[in-house]
């Protein structure tokens, strides 16, 4: 299984990219890894719902441009599905035995995804109806996609 992650914004913090090679190199052994960046844009204080529209517009156009035709694509979304980590495991063994070989996760920027990145998603998936900064998201998801492949594997890190 291939699973892409793209992701609005450039990692600055050196512990979350220590954190994010960790879980790379763990999950080395269950998947075949991909992080994207792709630029984000500056959002001024006090900006119009016009301007966040652009924004979340030119953001969208960058994601877009790394979501290959096939495969399957869940968005991170406040008002996505919440699952257990035991049910997000379930979902992706489900999608490697109907043939789904690539799935892409998308975490968009500090103001969320575009209407035509959120067209593209097959699943809307929430962690919490809390906000999180997506830099940090990143690292929640690998932790949690990591789990998940130890919890298909039967290994007991998950508990």
């Amino acid at each position: 299984m291939k699973i892409t992650i793209i992701t609005v914004g450039k990692l600055k913090e050196k512990y979350l990219k220590d954190a994010i090679a960790e879980y790379t190199k763990r999950l080395s052994k269950s998947c075949k890894l991909e992080i994207i960046e792709v630029a984000d844009e500056k959002t001024p204080d006090q900006a119009s719902v016009l301007v966040e529209n652009g924004i979340r517009r030119k953001e969208g156009e960058r994601i877009l441009k790394h979501i290959k035709e096939g495969a399957y694509v869940i968005t991170l979304e406040i008002n996505g599905k919440l699952l257990s980590s035991e049910e997000f495991s379930e979902k992706i063994e489900q999608l490697g035995i109907q043939g789904k070989s690539h799935i892409i996760f998308v975490i968009g920027g500090s103001i969320g995804l575009s209407e035509e990145v959120l067209e593209k998603s097959d699943y809307a998936l929430s962690f919490s109806k809390m906000t999180f900064p997506h830099q940090l998201m990143r690292v929640i998801l690998l932790e949690q996609i990591y789990r998940a492949y130890r919890i298909i594997e039967g290994a007991p890190y998950h508990k």
